[in-house]
């Protein structure tokens, strides 16, 4: 899996290689429903957000491991068991990821009276 979104004129841009990653449509979802869990079995975040398919649960969060934000820890038992927990790095982005909801939350009404307004269905 290629971790370095690739761009001609801003190669190197820190803030637009991460945002690619962790703003995508269930990174940031994953992250804030995981943020008072501690760890979590796959099949207990897959409850906590009923309409993400199991496909796209487990890319969002191989790619969430690869960029350091959940760890995997699979334990030596029969059946295997795997957990997934945040890491530092998650946890030091959680608040922002609540001023983003609460701002989202705040805004909702008028975004919404906005787009109604201008025609364009989303």
């Amino acid at each position: 899996m290629n971790s370095q979104i690739t761009d001609t004129v801003f190669q190197d841009c820190p803030v637009r290689n991460v945002l690619a990653h962790i703003c995508g449509k269930w990174s940031l979802l994953i992250i804030y429903t995981m943020r008072n869990k501690g760890s979590l079995r796959f099949n207990a975040l897959h409850k906590s957000i009923p309409d993400i398919s199991q496909k796209v649960l487990t890319s969002t969060l191989r790619s969430l491991e690869c960029d350091g934000f959940v760890a995997r820890k699979v334990y030596a038992e029969v059946p295997p068991r795997v957990e997934y927990s945040l890491t530092d790095r998650a946890i030091s982005f959680i608040p922002l990821v609540e001023q983003l909801v609460s701002w989202a939350a705040g805004h909702m009404a008028g975004i919404m009276r906005d787009r109604a307004g201008s025609g364009v269905r989303r």
